[in-house]
């Protein structure tokens, strides 16, 4: 001991604190946040996909379409990848499958 002591109190180390843990419940959160974002946002969009594509499938010579762009028109050939869609009296546009949004019912073309 030294004279010091007398003075000023010795400070000691404590013990460490246990760390309090969530327990189970800090892993259902992000768990639950996971199965949220499926069910709003990954699954309607997987739907979407899966009735583009059978709408493509189904897609027939003759079908009126319109294309992301806006264009309509009617299926006059079909390719594995490519549409030639006319869209006027002579005119013809080669286009992609996958930019066709809608089949429009017969006749839309001809009331417009």
């Amino acid at each position: 001991m030294n004279l010091l002591d007398f003075l000023i109190a010795p400070a000691y180390a404590q013990a460490a604190a246990q760390p309090q843990g969530m327990g189970g419940f800090g892993l259902l959160m992000p768990i639950a946040l996971i199965a949220i974002m499926y069910f709003l946002m990954i699954r309607p969009q997987m739907k979407r996909q899966k009735e583009h594509r059978s709408m493509l499938e189904k897609l027939a010579k003759g079908d009126e379409v319109l294309t992301n762009g806006g264009i309509a028109g009617v299926v006059t050939d079909m390719g594995e990848n490519f549409i030639t869609v006319e869209v006027a009296d002579g005119v013809r546009l080669r286009i992609q499958k996958g930019a066709i949004a809608n089949v429009l019912p017969k006749g839309t073309l001809k009331s417009a």
